[in-house]
């Protein structure tokens, strides 16, 4: 007679189909948590009351506040009279809620473009400070290879009561660029245009932010000339103020060093001063506020004089 087999232990089938739906979340519960590492973080709008400019970080989606800005007194920059009036009339309309233009500041390497813009935003608020309506306007940098962010930036700040100057140093794009289209939508053009509490200034050493050369191969490659830089060129064109900076003489060069040594201190004067600037810039092959400048800081380390203002 055949011996009965013993029936085999059966695994218990209620726990193991319970542990399933436990292992799965636990899952998706990590891929979750990795997407979310792996996503840009949105910081959120910064308490604007508590600096005067911001930089803007596209990657982390966020403006960090800068505690002190490096800038240039106003009463410090010479052979800059005409624009420098322009460019303060323009931002205190602004400042105001007037009509007002985006700005262009091109020319000379050195001459005070950038420093102008810092402080003209730093003039206009302390203008508004005496009048106790606080600081007025924000300034907000963007770096050249970030212009492509500018949608993103103009929906972050877009409706604040605030008003913002962002501004964007050494302006330029190359042959293959297309990132010049962002700045076209937003300062005349798309949909939303400029927010109104915004207002564009940017600095280059380039009148129509492209080289020559560049604008020449492309007239000459191209079936139309005239077509081939046009849409480049009209980048410029939708700048209201063109304010233009020139190498300045040698009396505006002195007249800058003067006012440095006044300005800091330095116990230097007369001929001698005159002519080590003069020498000085002669080293450089240039005469411009930067190298009046980078002079003033040879000069004071050499009196062991700090640089304090």
């Amino acid at each position: 007679m055949p011996k009965k087999s013993k029936p085999k232990p059966r695994h218990n089938a209620k726990a193991r189909t319970a542990s399933k739906p436990a292992a799965s979340a636990d899952v998706i519960e990590r891929i979750a948590n990795a997407l979310e590492r792996l996503a840009p973080r949105h910081a959120g709008l910064p308490d604007f009351s508590a600096a005067d400019a911001y930089v803007w970080h596209p990657d982390a989606r966020r403006l960090a506040p800068v505690k002190r800005i490096n800038r240039v007194e106003m009463s410090l920059l010479k052979g800059i009279d005409r624009v420098r009036d322009v460019l303060m009339e323009n931002t205190e309309r602004f400042a105001k809620g007037l009509p007002a233009n985006n700005a262009l500041l091109w020319g000379a390497r050195g001459m005070g473009k950038s420093s102008l813009v810092k402080a003209a935003h730093a003039a206009v608020n302390l203008a508004f400070a005496r009048n106790s309506k606080g600081g007025a306007l924000k300034l907000i940098e963007i770096h050249r290879e970030d212009i492509e962010t500018l949608p993103e930036l103009m929906a972050l700040i877009r409706g604040e009561r605030w008003r913002f100057i962002v501004f964007c140093d050494d302006l330029s794009f190359d042959a293959e660029d297309t990132s010049y289209k962002s700045l076209k939508a937003l300062l005349e053009g798309g949909i939303e245009g400029r927010p109104d509490n915004v207002i564009f200034y940017a600095t280059s050493n380039r009148r129509h932010l492209m080289s020559r050369d560049m604008m020449e191969n492309e007239r000459s490659t191209a079936i139309n000339p005239g077509e081939a830089v046009e849409e480049k060129v009209s980048l410029s064109d939708r700048f209201g103020l063109w304010l233009g900076f020139h190498r300045c003489s040698q009396d505006e060069y002195l007249a800058m060093v003067d006012a440095y040594v006044k300005h800091y201190r330095i116990p230097a004067q007369g001929e001698a001063l005159h002519h080590d600037a003069l020498e000085w810039s002669t080293t450089r092959g240039a005469r411009s506020g930067r190298v009046a400048w980078q002079f003033i800081q040879d000069l004071a380390g050499r009196l062991g004089v700090a640089l304090k203002d």
